[in-house]
């Protein structure tokens, strides 16, 4: 693992988007944007079952006039599905016989959100999750042409949250070990510790996370084991020209 920034490929990481003011944009960068808990897990599994495209929007007003225009929506604030949306951002909504071959507009309290907010800076947006862990590491090792790779977790309300930290620490562990890439950012090496920490039993660590218990008193806490799962797709979602697409296909 190379800590040092020697290497062409850099590795940087935000642990809210309340950071991104202070990035350095002037260099040729690919963002990954997790939200574990649920908006990258859900985008990642849709991709997995089929799904054509999906158009994040950052309001309610936005997907409402998608909606009117006979689009299929998911739609969700705090947690809770939007009423006028077909469904909420759980993974398991995003089943084949609902989303194969289909255009989805998708917006949630916070993903969505960075999603659009990083493509007017970065390269390239890429989808994390721990589902698809390996298959967008091993693609940003050896397709992405890029001078920095920044992580960033997506959080809650603009704070700090364990659970994407922990997924952060993860992607950062699994690319410095490919021996391409170093980072010179505490907040990686951080991110990693804490990835250490919750690796040994990641279903266990998860009850620590905030956002796990707000989600078990609205009922929608089914989502846990699954979204703390490794490796269980191989999708790779990027947003471009204001779709996400998959482009491990």
């Amino acid at each position: 693992m190379k800590l040092d920034n020697t290497v062409t490929k850099n590795i940087e990481l935000c642990f809210t988007p309340a950071l991104l003011p202070y990035v350095n944009k002037n260099v040729k960068t690919a963002v990954v944007v997790v939200d574990v808990l649920r908006a990258t897990t859900a985008i990642c599994t849709a991709f997995h079952n089929g799904v054509k495209e999906i158009i994040p929007v950052a309001s309610y007003m936005e997907a409402k006039k998608y909606k009117s225009k006979g689009f299929l929506v998911a739609a969700e604030r705090n947690g809770i599905k939007a009423k006028f949306a077909d469904f909420g951002n759980s993974p398991f909504n995003f089943t084949p016989e609902k989303v194969k071959d289909k255009t989805i507009v998708y917006s949630t309290t916070n993903g969505t959100q960075i999603i659009q907010k990083t493509s007017r800076f970065a390269s390239d947006v890429f989808i994390g999750a721990f589902i698809n862990l390996n298959s967008l590491c091993e693609f940003l090792d050896k397709k992405n042409e890029c001078d920095k790779i920044l992580i960033v977790c997506s959080g809650w309300k603009n704070r700090f949250n364990l659970e994407d930290s922990v997924c952060g620490g993860a992607i950062s562990e699994t690319l410095l070990n490919s021996g391409n890439f170093s980072t010179a950012c505490d907040s990686v090496i951080a991110a990693i510790e804490l990835w250490k920490a919750a690796k040994p039993d990641l279903i266990s660590f998860a009850d620590k996370c905030a956002h796990r218990h707000r989600l078990k008193k609205l009922g929608l806490d089914d989502v846990i084991d699954y979204s703390f799962s490794i490796n269980l797709v191989k999708a790779v979602p990027v947003y471009k020209n204001n779709r996400i697409i998959n482009i491990n296909v």
